[in-house]
């Protein structure tokens, strides 16, 4: 609750938007290299070779709030883990 009161007054004094903070885009600039590592695992990497960083960024990006998505939406249903 905290992190949603915190993020929602953010929100509300920029108008709806919520510029990543310096440690969320370090965050993941960071990420870069553990996504390369299992592109290049699976055999995937070179299909990102040509890509820009700011691609990159947005499939972590779309991971992360998936995540977190998924993880709101069952906590609102009660299923919280034991």
């Amino acid at each position: 609750m905290r992190c949603l009161d915190g993020g929602s007054a953010l929100a509300n004094r920029n108008n709806g938007m919520i510029d990543k903070t310096d440690m969320e885009q370090k965050a993941i600039r960071d990420a870069r290299r553990f996504l390369a590592e299992t592109l290049s695992e699976l055999g995937l990497l070179a299909a990102f070779h040509d890509r820009a960083a700011t691609d990159i960024d947005r499939i972590i990006e779309a991971c992360v709030d998936g995540f977190q998505d998924s993880m709101q939406r069952q906590s609102a249903t009660g299923d919280v883990p034991f």
